[in-house]
């Protein structure tokens, strides 16, 4: 990973928060990183997926520097995402003072809980100071470092925050925390159920007014002119399906735009087993070349936006924790939205006729994956 200083994305003003899109691993693991050096109180780590290679290294040693330091540093990665992160590997980090809990572990035998198997931690959140947070559908691995730097140059969005919302997703972390047994510091209020400010966070354990799915389903409802969703494993249910296929209906323009190619095969096959379905009802698709398209990003009128980590499939729906932030300013969404044209601009759109061409044995694969997605 490179050292040069990258440009500064700008930041948006709405109400008591301020907000930032990051782009790929090339904006945001600066900007990560920048904030972890200059804590003085508190780096708290949520991440389905850290990688035991350089990128990780360079994040767990950012880590164990300020936990030496004094600092508090804590962290929650998950068995599954990480799972050739081993807890040896963290040992640096633990011996400086930092603290690191694993989500739901796959090992040892005697540890599993086999009720916990399938329920994991899909979150990608940093929260410094409780003043300044960054989520999205970022991990920590090579996967999302610039080609030039080595990496494999994933398409991915995050988005920074500061100001009170920060503080809610440091609420979000610590509920997590202590349902794992750790302590929960006196200063950290519970999760506000209810949202009061332009900028708040979505989530869905026991949080059904934060609903992720709940949020999507009423701003496609409220649709009157564009939805454009960048997805990597959309496989969205029935219900949300309908919302798009109404919304379309009313005249709003209904864009998705999917990985040609992505890092889980059998998931790109119940992708591309909805493509009839949703071309029929006037949904324009489009494929993103590569590298892998894995951001979970939503525009609605260019008057809201939403970044994060929830999948529109069965997983994130009904087993992982995820976590995504709200933002309602037309400034942000037309930025947002901006940068969504830019991908769909690199993307090949998919026209009905020709993909209905395609043959006999695909169309059998892509079923098989669509009537296996709740197992996916």
């Amino acid at each position: 990973m490179s050292d040069r200083a990258p440009r500064e994305p700008p930041w948006f003003d709405v109400g008591a928060d301020s907000v930032q899109l990051l782009r790929d691993g090339a904006e945001a693991y600066p900007a990560m990183l920048g904030a972890i050096a200059a804590a003085e109180r508190e780096v708290l780590l949520e991440m389905y997926w850290i990688s035991a290679d350089a990128c990780g290294q360079r994040f767990r040693d950012a880590l164990a520097e300020r936990a030496r330091a004094g600092v508090t540093v804590r962290v929650i990665y998950d068995s599954l995402g990480s799972l050739g992160t081993s807890a040896r590997w963290w040992q640096p980090l633990v011996d400086a003072g930092g603290e690191v809990r694993e989500y739901h572990a796959l090992f040892p035998l005697q540890r599993i809980h086999l009720d916990h198997i399938e329920l994991r931690d899909h979150r990608k959140l940093l929260v410094v100071d409780g003043a300044i947070a960054v989520t999205g559908g970022i991990n920590i691995g090579m996967q999302w470092v610039p080609i030039d730097e080595g990496g494999d140059g994933w398409r991915d969005d995050a988005v920074a925050t500061r100001g009170p919302c920060a503080a809610e997703l440091r609420s979000l972390f610590y509920e997590t925390w202590h349902r794992m047994r750790g302590e929960r510091p006196r200063d950290v209020p519970p999760f506000p159920r209810r949202r009061t400010r332009p900028v708040w966070v979505l989530a869905n354990y026991r949080l059904r007014r934060r609903s992720i799915r709940r949020e999507y389903l009423v701003r496609i409802a409220k649709a009157t002119r564009t939805v454009d969703i960048a997805n990597p494993y959309f496989v969205p249910d029935s219900g949300v399906r309908r919302a798009l296929f109404d919304a379309v209906g009313r005249g709003v323009r209904v864009r998705v735009i999917v990985p040609v190619r992505g890092d889980v095969p059998i998931v790109q096959f119940a992708v591309e087993a909805l493509f009839d379905q949703l071309l029929r009802h006037g949904v324009e698709v489009y494929a993103h070349p590569p590298p892998v398209l894995h951001a979970k990003t939503a525009i609605v009128d260019e008057e809201f936006a939403t970044i994060g980590s929830y999948n529109l499939d069965q997983r994130s729906l009904r087993k992982n924790l995820e976590v995504n932030l709200a933002v309602e300013d037309a400034a942000f969404a037309r930025h947002v939205r901006a940068w969504f044209d830019h991908d769909i601009a690199r993307a090949e759109r998919i026209d009905l006729s020709s993909w209905r061409q395609r043959g006999a044995a695909r169309r059998g694969v892509e079923w098989f994956a669509f009537a296996c997605r709740r197992f996916l």
